[in-house]
């Protein structure tokens, strides 16, 4: 295999750092900055919203052993006892490999349990376990902090606006 050379190298260099007309770097705005505030995109903007909040999640459950993505599971188990992996992945949004591997990790940590469906076998149906529970709720007391973050500022109906708009955003754009 033909090795770089050193422009090639410098050139691929190059394009991952922009540059302005007059040879200095770009400014890439801050969030809350120009395309990434006001200015922006709303679908850009939930995006943005949504990885900060996800990543400050993250870091949150670190300590606990919990993802976001597993505590979304444990969410909509405990909401919903006995779904099936199917409908877990339709409610967190994840694929359902995704989910296979996440609901594996949390039978073999004890946190759910698997039951046969009452009149279709080949279902499985997860519930959460005691041990589950209490994992759950430790999650919880983290992430409601977040959640009073995310809600500072707001009075309450600016905040049931924003909920109802969220939701609607969702139902209206899945009618297609």
């Amino acid at each position: 295999m033909a090795r770089k050379t050193a422009a090639t190298a410098r050139s691929k260099t190059a394009r991952k750092t922009p540059a302005r007309a007059d040879g200095g770097a770009v400014h890439i705005p801050a969030p809350g900055e120009g395309k990434r505030g006001e200015q922006g995109y709303l679908g850009y903007l939930l995006r943005q919203a949504h990885a900060a909040v996800r990543l400050k999640m993250e870091r949150m459950l670190a300590d606990l052993g919990v993802t976001s993505p597993q505590f979304a599971v444990l969410t909509m188990l405990n909401a919903y006892p006995g779904l099936s992996g199917a409908d877990v992945a339709r409610l967190t949004f994840l694929t359902p490999q995704t989910v296979g591997v996440i609901i594996r990790n949390l039978e073999r940590e004890g946190a759910i349990a698997m039951t046969p469906h009452p009149v279709h076998g080949r279902i499985q149906q997860w519930t959460l376990t005691p041990r589950g529970a209490t994992l759950l709720k430790a999650c919880r007391e983290r992430v409601m902090l977040l959640e009073k973050r995310l809600a500072k500022g707001l009075d309450d109906g600016a905040e049931i606006t924003i909920r109802r708009w969220l939701a609607n955003v969702a139902i209206e754009l899945q009618k297609e």
